[in-house]
């Protein structure tokens, strides 16, 4: 493959990586909390595009609630226990709510919807959903993580006469077993930024710490999201 040719494949990959809405969002949220994290909620520049990315981004959540909605009554595959069929449920069920309500909160700050007081509680609720959708997140991660080293194991025992590293099954478990333990990363340190967003702990987590956290979550996020490089064809 030539120079200009391997410069195209990765361009292409880069405007397909950007035509998804959720890559764009996951950018603006990088942005969002990088600015919460300079500012550590003094006034100044940093806390104005801290609001005004925060702001900007929910328009491109706008009916995405669907999305956790359609998980929510589809059906799971078959072997998953039922306490993680259930938290994984309680996740979506949680996380629609959110996007749902977050519409609303739009809405009001963009002065569509005039109840400013409902609006603000009812971005506070949206919050309390998002924190308790990443708490499920979490457990679901944690599980099924555990469930992926369980099977890891046992298939090392039936491979222990030949290279475990050259058999595609562990690579493949292996491969969605970093996948599974990058999102529980990710999970619990977002319960950490919906503390901070809804200033349960003030003292501890503070504007910075909450921006620095999500600010992490934010690039695991946009890594979760990049295409699968494409391979070169043999000559």
């Amino acid at each position: 493959m030539s120079t200009l040719d391997a410069t195209r494949a990765e361009l292409a990959l880069v405007v397909l990586y950007l035509n998804k809405a959720e890559a764009r969002d996951k950018i603006c949220r990088a942005i969002q909390y990088g600015s919460k994290f300079l500012s550590d909620g003094q006034p100044g520049t940093a806390q104005n595009v801290d609001k005004s990315t925060s702001l900007a981004r929910k328009v491109f959540r706008l009916f995405k609630f669907v999305n956790d909605l359609h998980a929510l009554i589809s059906p799971v595959p078959q072997g998953t226990p039922l306490p993680l069929v259930l938290l994984g449920k309680s996740k979506n069920a949680l996380l629609s709510t959110f996007l749902f309500l977050d519409q609303v909160v739009w809405l009001g700050r963009s002065g569509i919807y005039k109840n400013k007081e409902r609006a603000e509680l009812l971005g506070r609720i949206s919050l309390f959903c998002w924190m308790g959708s990443s708490v499920c997140s979490t457990l679901v991660e944690l599980g099924e993580v555990g469930r992926l080293s369980t099977s890891m194991k046992k298939l090392e025992k039936e491979l222990k006469d030949s290279d475990k590293h050259k058999n595609e099954q562990y690579q493949a478990k292996l491969k969605k077993s970093n996948e599974r333990s990058l999102a529980l990363v990710k999970s619990a340190m977002d319960i950490v930024v919906a503390v901070g967003l809804l200033q349960l702990a003030p003292k501890k987590v503070t504007p910075r710490v909450t921006g620095a956290f999500g600010f992490v979550t934010s690039l695991i996020s946009c890594y979760q999201l990049l295409p699968a490089p494409v391979k070169a064809k043999a000559p």
